[in-house]
């Protein structure tokens, strides 16, 4: 019987945000998590935020290490086994990094040896602190921390992309020695794969780590272009993680589908279960998908301020810890997959993307390849990726399941042709 898909959710503390990290009450913890378990949810995701535990690069504050330790072990009480997020780093559009590498003490997160020195250390420290808990998953470097290291972030931490090799194996490492055998990843947002500039690359997301992880979000222009019911908005996930599929070395190396949301106003409060349930649903259709992890739990409260406005709506439940529709919708689909555990079968079109990462802007929302693997979609098709430079290598079609090889051009005959919705 092959193994079911996870499904989980990106944890968002109901009280004060992730600022309860300032404050921690871990009543008020345990409720959240009461509140996600009724889910039937298996898993979270949680962020401590690394500026309140590593405010100066020589000190790693215990208490906090020490309520991170209960965070995890209230959750394992649940039966919800955890992934912890490290350099926090980026969150709901807020940055949070630490003094000592900011303004004055300004130094590359990814290039200064003393920021590595203490990135090492304090990952390795919170692996450390949990790897004899049954329920820790693994460490994921940090959240989307790709978006300080080019355009649009407005002071970015430029890095060449084999700088950025060194420091993904460096971070990994330091992971790995804290705690051998647990499932290390990275994670970054969609300009990864659709962002010529971008010096964090696909084939890094694809081969680095115990997984591949993908965020899908489609207020990047999927669903403005498309609207909210079309089949690029409601397969976008499904893209993201075959496209992951080009660049991995490993034909069936797992995929997570670490972060994806219904953002209002592109998707409306009333149908975002319906958006929920298509996404999902379109997601499981692909081999090899590792988990299902929703953005996010709870609510922003309204008492907070200067959040962009759609942050505040996003949880599958209330700031009261009422669930939504989208919660429900969730929770079924998580309780399918368990009873009923199936494996997709293989997708044997596949359609060529570029190799080169300065040409990935071609798999972005209105490039051809975007485009023309949602017309595939629409007309019936289920197809994957593979990269140009593959496309006649019958051994790595073979070991992938692939009968069938095609470009966009043959696809899409005239320029600018879009997907059928």
């Amino acid at each position: 019987m092959p193994a079911a898909v996870r499904f989980g959710v990106n944890y968002t503390p109901s009280q004060g945000w992730f600022h309860h990290w300032l404050d921690f009450d871990l009543d008020a913890v345990r409720a959240d998590l009461d509140s996600i378990a009724a889910l039937g949810l298996d898993h979270i995701r949680v962020f401590p935020l690394w500026p309140y535990f590593q405010p100066d690069r020589a000190l790693i504050r215990p208490r906090a290490v020490e309520q991170l330790v209960q965070l995890v072990d209230a959750a394992g009480e649940r039966g919800l086994d955890v992934n912890v997020d490290g350099l926090q780093g980026h969150l709901s559009s807020f940055d949070f990094l630490p003094a000592w590498t900011r303004t004055w003490h300004r130094r590359n997160l990814f290039t200064d040896p003393e920021v590595l020195d203490g990135q090492a250390a304090y990952l390795r420290t919170l692996a450390a602190a949990l790897a004899d808990r049954p329920h820790f998953l693994g460490m994921t470097l940090g959240n989307e921390i790709n978006q300080f290291s080019g355009a649009p972030h407005p002071d970015p931490d430029r890095a060449t992309a084999e700088q950025i090799d060194a420091w993904l194996d460096r971070m990994l490492t330091a992971c790995e020695k804290g705690a051998p055998g647990k499932l290390h990843l990275h994670a970054e947002y969609d300009a990864t794969w659709y962002r010529d500039d971008m010096p964090f690359t696909p084939a890094q997301a694809a081969r680095h780590g115990a997984l591949t992880a993908v965020h899908s979000w489609v207020f990047n222009g999927t669903a403005q272009r498309h609207g909210r019911t079309s089949v690029p908005t409601e397969q976008h996930a499904a893209y993201l993680i075959e496209l992951s599929k080009a660049w991995a070395e490993d034909p069936h190396r797992p995929v997570w589908l670490q972060e994806v949301g219904a953002p209002a106003p592109l998707i409306p409060a009333e149908h975002a279960a319906a958006f929920a349930e298509a996404t999902v649903a379109a997601a499981l259709d692909c081999p090899d998908l590792w988990g299902v992890t929703w953005w996010c739990s709870h609510d922003v409260s309204r008492r907070l301020a200067d959040f962009p406005d759609l942050e505040y709506s996003l949880g599958l439940l209330t700031n009261d810890r009422r669930p939504k529709d989208i919660a429900r919708a969730l929770s079924r689909a998580a309780r399918a997959a368990r009873e009923h555990p199936t494996a997709p079968a293989p997708r044997t079109t596949a359609l060529t993307v570029p190799a080169d990462p300065a040409a990935r802007s071609r798999c972005a929302p209105g490039g051809d390849v975007f485009e023309a693997f949602f017309r595939l979609t629409a007309d019936g098709a289920r197809p994957t990726t593979v990269l140009d430079t593959h496309a006649a290598d019958g051994a790595h079609l073979s070991a992938r399941g692939i009968t069938e090889v095609v470009t966009s051009d043959q696809v899409l005959p005239h320029p600018q042709g879009g997907p059928r919705s």
